[in-house]
């Protein structure tokens, strides 16, 4: 929930607004589908945050900072790394070791902020590698889903929300191995890249556990950082060095970070929390979303050309017959864009390669394999935003998904959903500066008025 404090300031912003009378004339319940959230007024939320710390892209150390600095707005129940190399929660490690540099400031704040101790206990080793690794979408438990089912079924009234910050496979495996905590989960993830990454693991959750209450955001995200007011000191470089350098140690690990950059794209699953009223069809800081629609599968028979077209951020299958000679111990991929791989599914009938398309464009593949008849086979497809009168209508089997609004208003660029994020810029950055101070000197005591 939020802050009375918060909560004022966001209905003075939006009061007058067509948008602001929306939110506040609206009921959270009403847009949650078949959902029910029994979360006591005031209370925290339960979160896990899931995150590929110290893989490719080094903004995922911003948002980790950008979450401590908020946990007292939080119940922190995990922090699971599941990285694309590195078998080793090594890197969240790191991050609460500077957490707890600044923790005797921040705790003058709020004695919710937890203890650096009770973080490292309940930092797990999820799923290592890449997703493409497990083509069924699922392997084998990890510390990270048996801890995503611990605390699921744990009696709280309370739901759980895993904020995916990377790939989704610790999901995948939790949800395969204890389909009973499905109605607990509130899934916020950042797709997109992650979702090309693990598009296995997305597929397997998407066709066997389609109730799952989702919020997928595969291009709205890209708004905390793209986009927005970026004049004077809210410029992505000059924000860090006016704002976050020199805020106690987590400033300057943050400012060392991406080069003194600002890009923190796995945060608007934390901004989602700290304003708004946790409905997906209403505007905040995570974002304003749509209805996930149907029709977002692609499967051809067949190589493709460049006059195939497939939605981007979908799936792509390419389900090409077995040639006859091909054996069980036989291997095939398909390599796309000449970096990201997909392991052949095989049916009995046909070999199934997966990809999710990132960005509306032709994207070339090949396959690799140990059966001359497959080698070096090779296509093209054309990846394009869907068509919005297919965006428009609701799925009727996935009542509880949400995903990005496919209206053009709404999109910054190549990249639709991002100004429902990027419109709030000053007001999020202007609040995480002011959180920023904490870790640089003790709250001030309250002053005693003289003669009282």
């Amino acid at each position: 929930m939020i802050e009375r404090r918060d909560f004022l300031r966001y209905t003075a912003l939006a009061a007058g607004t067509a948008l602001g009378t929306a939110v506040m004339a609206s009921s959270p319940a009403a847009a949650l589908g078949s959902v029910a959230d029994h979360t006591p007024p005031n209370a925290r939320p339960r979160i896990i945050w899931n995150t590929d710390i110290g893989g490719s892209d080094p903004d995922d150390w911003q948002s980790l900072v950008h979450l401590l600095v908020y946990a007292d707005r939080f119940d922190i129940e995990g922090l699971v790394h599941s990285p694309p190399g590195t078998n080793s929660a090594q890197p969240i490690l790191d991050v609460i070791d500077v957490y707890e540099r600044d923790y005797p400031n921040l705790r003058t704040y709020s004695p919710r902020y937890p203890k650096p101790d009770r973080l490292r206990a309940i930092t797990k080793q999820g799923a290592a590698g890449y997703g493409w690794q497990r083509p069924a979408g699922f392997d084998r438990p990890t510390e990270g889903s048996q801890w995503i089912v611990e605390r699921a079924r744990r009696h709280d009234r309370r739901p759980l929300y895993l904020l995916m910050a990377g790939g989704i496979d610790d999901l995948a495996q939790a949800l395969h191995d204890a389909p009973d905590i499905l109605p607990k989960l509130r899934v916020y993830w950042i797709g997109g890249p992650n979702k090309m990454w693990s598009v296995e693991a997305y597929d397997y959750i998407e066709t066997h556990h389609p109730k799952l209450w989702m919020i997928e955001s595969n291009s709205t995200y890209r708004g905390w950082f793209t986009g927005g007011d970026q004049t004077g000191e809210w410029g992505n470089t000059a924000f860090v060095t006016t704002h976050v350098a020199g805020k106690g140690a987590l400033g300057d690990f943050f400012a060392g970070e991406r080069g003194g950059e600002l890009k923190m794209g796995d945060s608007p699953a934390i901004g989602w929390f700290l304003n708004g009223v946790q409905n997906p069809s209403k505007p905040g800081w995570g974002g304003r979303y749509a209805r996930l629609w149907d029709g977002r599968r692609t499967v051809f028979d067949r190589l493709t050309t460049s006059a195939d077209t497939v939605e981007t951020y979908g799936v792509t299958e390419i389900a090409l017959p077995i040639p006859e000679g091909f054996a069980s111990g036989n291997t095939a991929q398909l390599l796309t864009d000449g970096r990201v791989p997909s392991l052949a599914v095989n049916d009995g009938k046909a070999l199934r390669f997966r990809f999710s398309p990132k960005t509306p464009q032709v994207w070339s593949y090949v396959i690799q394999s140990d059966f001359a008849g497959l080698d070096g086979l090779s296509g093209r497809f054309t990846a394009v935003a869907p068509p919005i009168e297919r965006a428009s209508r609701p799925s009727a089997t996935h009542p509880n998904w949400w995903c990005d609004d496919q209206d053009p208003a709404a999109a910054v660029g190549i990249y639709p959903g991002a100004k429902s994020v990027s419109q709030w810029r000053l007001e999020y950055l202007r609040d995480f500066a002011d959180r920023m101070l904490r870790c640089a000197a003790p709250a001030r005591p309250p002053r005693v008025r003289s003669g009282a």
